[in-house]
């Protein structure tokens, strides 16, 4: 009598695409992104903006996961138009899209609620994997970019300096240990963070998403930026995955 043959396990189901929405006031970078992006069958390019201003009109009535923003913009630039559009509820998220790599700009950015920065010149697919990474969750900023942050972030005055690392150290004092221990992951992927605690990614991510409801943030990068004013870290340590 034959063995009758063991069932074949169904296929995982093919997540839907990202829905990114690209807001640059330049026509040819917009069609140079939306060239190198739109044929990646990952990503839905949903729409595009040419202003600041136009964002929060644009995400109420295309419903974008992602959003690629320039900063640079006559009307309203990219920095505004990121804090108001965070302030929403159910945001998308935002990736600032650049043509520099580190200054006060950038940090009030992520300050603001963006999940990191990709630069102009940036090969196209690292950008798929950019936005890939935002949409699931996980942070853009590669370890060199994140301590040029952190030591803008550090050169302010000793008194704010001071005053900014003692607000930190009180709000991570209502994180359990092993919150705690999640958020010095400073930036680094879901991946990483379990990886190196022993965890499994879901039970990291279940982590993270009580660290961002406590301690009332955006996303992943505002954590490592909060873990680096608390002064947690040194500085000059690894932090943080993205682009390379």
């Amino acid at each position: 009598m034959n063995t009758p043959a063991s069932p074949t396990p169904p296929a995982s189901p093919t997540p839907p695409p990202v829905r990114l929405l690209i807001v640059d006031d330049d026509p040819l970078v917009r069609a140079g992104l939306t060239l190198m992006l739109g044929g990646d069958a990952s990503i839905d390019i949903v729409g595009e903006g040419t202003d600041g201003d136009e964002v929060e009109g644009l995400v109420a009535r295309l419903r974008p996961d992602v959003v690629l923003m320039d900063i640079r913009m006559p009307v309203m630039d990219g920095l505004t138009a990121t804090e108001r559009l965070r302030r929403r509820p159910g945001a998308p998220e935002v990736i600032v899209l650049t043509t520099f790599h580190a200054d006060e700009q950038v940090l009030r950015a992520i300050r603001a609620g963006a999940a990191g920065f990709v630069l102009k010149d940036t090969p196209p697919a690292l950008i798929v994997d950019s936005v890939r990474r935002v949409a699931a969750g996980d942070p853009v900023l590669s370890p060199a970019v994140t301590r040029q942050l952190m030591a803008r972030a550090a050169g302010a005055g000793h008194d704010d300096r001071a005053g900014r690392a003692d607000r930190a150290r009180r709000r991570f004092g209502g994180l359990a240990e092993r919150e705690r221990d999640v958020a010095v992951g400073r930036g680094a992927s879901n991946a990483e963070i379990a990886g190196s605690l022993y965890l499994s990614v879901a039970t990291v991510k279940a982590h993270v998403s009580r660290i961002l409801a406590k301690l009332e943030l955006n996303n992943r990068v505002q954590i490592a930026l909060l873990v680096h004013d608390a002064g947690l870290l040194d500085t000059d340590g690894e932090d943080g995955g993205g682009l390379p």
